[in-house]
């Protein structure tokens, strides 16, 4: 659960820190975080038995494709089609939340020193990983955690008061 909330965070500090140079509405800054989210889909199995998926289903199904650049496309795509209108906004930003999931993992520590093959299909090579961080280390979460709360502190008493002398957001257009 920690690493899920830490990429969640990590594309509210990068959606709210790029929004400090362009303004991006905060319903784009959502779906960028759900796209945050999407890689994880592969974990499916951690709440649904294979079993029951594949009574469900009919048939066996594999997940592991979907943390990769490939599922990213696809799971992007398929979420693009879901809305009526702006499908390249929404594919856009569900893409960068995706890649931003995928750019972060590519740099955890694995045990055998080589990251996922997240490339997949541009190449299905394991790069070596600089092994930042342990996803499960309590202090990745407290760090981005930290991170999160001053640029959320910053956004909100800095730059949005500076704007309009007040604390509260301008009006955003879609």
């Amino acid at each position: 659960m920690a690493d899920l909330l830490t990429h969640v965070l990590l594309a509210y500090v990068a959606c709210t820190v790029a929004g400090w140079y362009r303004p991006i509405p905060s319903h784009w800054t959502a779906v960028m975080i759900i796209g945050s989210i999407l890689p994880d889909l592969n974990r499916v199995t951690l709440i649904v038995s294979e079993g029951a998926l594949e009574a469900i289903v009919g048939v066996s199904l594999e997940f592991d494709a979907i943390s990769t650049l490939g599922g990213a496309i696809v799971l992007s795509g398929v979420g693009a089609m879901v809305v009526a209108d702006r499908n390249q906004q929404v594919f856009a930003a569900l893409f960068a939340g995706t890649l931003s999931h995928l750019l972060i993992d590519g740099v955890k520590a694995y045990a055998d020193g080589d990251a996922g093959m997240w490339l997949y299909p541009v190449t299905w090579a394991r790069h070596p990983t600089p092994s930042l961080y342990v996803s499960s280390d309590p202090v990745v979460l407290i760090s981005v955690g930290l991170i999160a709360g001053i640029v959320a502190g910053i956004d909100r008493y800095v730059i949005r008061s500076g704007e309009h002398g007040s604390d509260a957001r301008p009006k955003e257009e879609s």
